[in-house]
Order: C-alpha cells, then structure tokens, then sequence
C-alpha cells in the first residue's frame, strides 16, 4: 500500500490538498491489478472540511478493493467562493486520471463521493463538468475531469424551501450579491443555477444515495428533489432512505460519531455495505 498526497496547484488553490491512498499491484499474483477510484469530499456546509467523513471513509473504499483519495479542498473562511471549490474536485478528478497508470485506477471507473455539502460539491461536478464555461475555467478538456460515477450521503441539493442555507451563503461568498463572471450571472442566477434538482441532465453519471427521514440540518427533500430529477433525465439510481437517525453520521458508527450525538440508529450502518454493493455490480463486474 502507498499513501501520496498532491498539493493542488491549481490557481486560486490556498491549502487544497488530495490524500491518495493506493493498493499496489502485484502482477501476475492478482486477478485484479486496476482498480476503481474513489475520490471522497467530506461536509462541512462549506466552512470546514470533516474529517470524520474523510480518512474513515476512504479506508472503508479501499477494503472494498477500490483505490480512494480524500479532498481537502479550500473552504469559505479562506475567501474561497464558487468556482473555486468545483475547480478543485474538477483537478482532483484529472490528475487521478492523468496518473491512472502509475496509480492502478481504471481511468474510466473514477467515482466521486460526497456528504451534506460535500455531497453538492459533487453533485456539482456530475451536473456542470460537462458546461464549457467550466472547460474554459480549468483549460483542460472537460473529459479530462468527468466524473463516472456519483455518491452521495446526505447531500445538500436544494436552495429553495428546504435549503441548508449556510452552505448557500458559503459557497457563494461575495458573489450573491456581486454575481459571478465565469457563468455571467447575476447572484440571484447563481443561486438558482446551484439549487441542483433544476440542473440535471442524461450527462450526470449514475448516482449512489441515501439520506435520512429525520434529518434535521439538511431534510429529506434535498435528496427526493435530486432523485426525482435524476429518474425525469432517465439517470441510473439507487436511492436508500432510512427511518431514523441524524445528519452528520459518516460511516454511522463509533468510528465516525460525533461527541455531541448521543445515538445512532443501526439501521443507518448498513449504507456502506449497499454502496459497496453497487460499485461492485455496477463497475467491477
């Protein structure tokens, strides 16, 4: 096992970093010498980086038999605001399959996994990468940086009724108000631009996700907005809704809790296991 990190320098980049944690092969020992990829974007509305829902994570992906890097992307009190933050993963994503190779990753098999805002920024990704305004941003071809494949837990979608509204006003800094020259928008245009049930096409790649009907920071209705969205476009789905528990829970056990979380529901636990399941039978197949 090999563990590299990559410190983004890309422009506007302040501290970015990409962690890559990579099983090695061994050829002709193993039936399986690449690997898919799985690239993690932790939460944090925007104004942190969790790191319970980074390295725990990705460890997790790499006992699945996949490869796994987590992104530390820039955050709001750094002054970062839209793009930047999409830039980020967009770079993240082409410089895993600029070393595909050297990295044992099938090039076509990068998948991109997010939680709460985390999960927007990739949600982000599936629905923008392909838009030239962002090929323009990041002077590379946007194959370059398309993702394969989504995961999302958790994720905040919505700028409407149910907005997080704090990871709104994060991600969009100065520029609700000043408006955004790279879309050529105006602040009320971006908003409504990053309320991303309204964004998706037959270009978003299929999409792993599940939520919780109680959750209280980010509702339900983020992620059945996305999944209605997703079915209209005719995008693959698979969609998991649990009876209980919060927002925040990461792996959903004790490994990824929060101190102030006096329960987790174990039903919840069970979302890793169906994500494994659906990158086994959707990719490594």
């Amino acid at each position: 096992m090999r563990f590299e990190t990559w410190k983004l320098d890309i422009p506007g980049a302040v501290q970015a970093k990409l962690n890559i944690y990579l099983q090695d092969s061994y050829p002709g020992t193993l039936l399986i010498e690449k690997r898919p990829m799985v690239l993690v974007c932790p939460g944090g509305g925007y104004g942190h980086v969790s790191p319970r829902e980074a390295d725990p994570v990705a460890l997790e992906f790499l006992a699945a038999g996949c490869q796994a890097a987590v992104l530390w992307y820039d955050i709001a009190d750094q002054g970062v605001e839209f793009p930047q933050h999409l830039m980020e993963v967009a770079a993240s994503v082409a410089y895993l399959r600029e070393h595909a190779d050297e990295f044992n990753i099938i090039a076509d098999q990068i998948l991109v996994a997010g939680f709460s805002a985390g999960g927007h920024l990739v949600a982000s990704l599936g629905c923008f990468w392909h838009e030239d305004w962002l090929e323009k941003k990041m002077n590379m071809p946007k194959e370059n940086y398309q993702p394969n494949g989504l995961i999302l837990a958790y994720p905040v979608i919505t700028a409407g009724e149910f907005a997080h509204r704090g990871s709104f006003e994060n991600v969009m800094g100065s520029k609700a108000q000043a408006g955004d020259d790279a879309t050529g928008l105006s602040g009320a245009e971006l908003e409504a631009k990053l309320s991303l049930e309204h964004q998706v096409t037959d270009k978003v790649p299929p999409v792993f996700m599940w939520h919780t009907f109680e959750d209280g920071a980010v509702p339900l209705e983020n992620s059945l907005l996305l999944a209605t969205a997703l079915r209209k476009a005719g995008v693959s789905l698979e969609y998991h809704v649990f009876p209980r528990g919060g927002h925040g829970y990461g792996l959903a056990n004790k490994l990824t809790v929060m101190p102030s979380l006096k329960e987790l529901d174990p039903q919840c636990e069970q979302w890793m296991s169906l994500c494994k399941n659906w990158i086994k039978y959707t990719y490594m197949n």
